[in-house]
């Protein structure tokens, strides 16, 4: 979800967003004040991040990034279980609003004007922390599980790609169901998983819902068929 329009001052009568006052950076050309991207979203971090906890959710991601002469910053939220649109909006509402209060503070948080999006991870997000694992079970994964000598920064030369179905996990290892069987891996063995689209499993879905239909549709005849045996009975009589 997004939410356009927030600013570093206080907005006209329209309420629309109007450019900060005051000096720029060098360029000219809305140079962020007070400090690099990472400096700003660190400070963003410090009031985005007990909003989302408050509301029960994780922030998984926060970024800043330029746009042109605008900011962006990408807020993105998730729970067990999912997030829904409905709580996106909720988080996205509480969270322009706590970076409201704090502008108005005093708070340097970004220059000029700036743009908030807040959304849910999609699939295409790597799987990195155990709770990442965890809502994902029952999904089909990719993952590298490293060589016995190699560093979570390092690609030894026993590393090797394993796809399997996530089956359980919990904050210490994760059960992969994988063509040769089960396996346990500690999070420590592994690289960022990444989850697989099974198109197949689309399709089945598909054919469920045509053979739902067909039923119903044969149980419809059937009632015409009863309809139309009572209809006769009636007439004979």
């Amino acid at each position: 979800m997004t939410q356009r329009g927030r600013a570093t001052r206080p907005t006209g009568p329209s309420g629309r967003p109007r450019r900060a006052d005051g000096p720029r950076g060098g360029d000219g050309a809305g140079a962020p004040r007070g400090g690099d991207l990472g400096a700003r979203r660190a400070r963003l971090r410090e009031v985005i991040e007990p909003v989302v906890e408050g509301a029960g959710y994780d922030l998984e991601d926060l970024s800043v990034s330029r746009a042109g002469r605008r900011h962006v910053v990408r807020v993105i939220v998730d729970a067990d279980g999912g997030i829904n649109l409905d709580a996106v909006a909720d988080v996205s509402r509480a969270v322009s609003a706590a970076l409201d209060a704090a502008e108005e503070a005093g708070r340097d948080l970004v220059a000029g004007e700036y743009q908030l999006e807040v959304s849910s991870p999609g699939v295409d997000r790597p799987l990195t922390l155990p709770r990442h694992w965890r809502r994902n079970a029952g999904r089909l994964v990719k993952v590298t599980v490293r060589g016995a000598t190699a560093l979570p920064e390092q690609r030894a030369a026993g590393d090797r790609q394993v796809t399997g179905r996530v089956v359980e996990a919990d904050d210490e290892r994760v059960v992969l169901e994988t063509d040769a069987g089960r396996a346990e891996h500690r999070y420590a063995e592994l690289g960022p998983g990444r989850v697989q689209v099974e198109f197949n499993r689309l399709d089945e879905a598909d054919e469920l819902d045509g053979a739902d239909e067909a039923d119903e549709a044969d149980e419809a005849d059937e009632t015409d068929d009863i309809d139309d045996e009572d209809d006769v009975e009636d007439e004979e009589r």
